[in-house]
């Protein structure tokens, strides 16, 4: 059974400015906490097919993740591959809408189904569901702050009132 998700934070921010950010494909690490680092596998840098591998922070492990559809300026959805356990299938959106101008709202999604059956359902129920969006709430005040301040997020997010000063009180 897959498990679903989302994570939305609506941003003084224009949408042009956060698809900028969302657009450089190989620059995930620098609003992402979680990431350390990222790069291209392949020719392709943007649109459908294009891949890149990313290694995570607190245990080194990597996973690739492909762009499956691609909306220039809004957004697109990625299948991810070689996961780790307890992961078995993993789906991520990230997309970003103009709200007037000068606002806009960034979503991000994961679907995910792990390994285990009845156990490994119950597992992601309680355990890896809570973490996972833990994960993308700071991935969405990481793209947001990167976005309006051009900083570099690292393995923490700035302190709350940075994160309200610029970004305004959603986060």
């Amino acid at each position: 059974m897959t498990h679903r998700i989302e994570q939305s934070l609506t941003v003084s921010i224009p949408a042009h400015k956060v698809w900028a950010v969302l657009s450089d494909y190989s620059g995930v690490e620098r609003f992402a906490p979680t990431v350390k680092s990222s790069s291209i596998v392949g020719e392709k840098h943007s649109g459908i097919g294009a891949k890149r591998r990313v290694t995570l922070h607190h245990d080194g492990s990597s996973m690739i993740e492909e762009i499956i559809e691609y909306d220039e300026g809004e957004g697109y959805k990625m299948e991810v591959s070689d996961l780790s356990s307890p992961l078995k299938s993993m789906q991520a959106e990230l997309r970003v809408k103009d709200l007037d101008g000068g606002s806009s709202k960034i979503f991000m999604a994961v679907d995910f189904e792990t390994k285990g059956g009845p156990f490994g359902w119950l597992m992601s129920r309680l355990m890896l569901k809570p973490i996972m969006k833990g994960v993308l709430k700071k991935q969405v005040n990481g793209l947001a702050f990167h976005s309006a301040t051009g900083k570099l997020v690292d393995q923490k997010l700035p302190a709350n009132a940075e994160l309200t000063v610029v970004i305004g009180s959603g986060a």
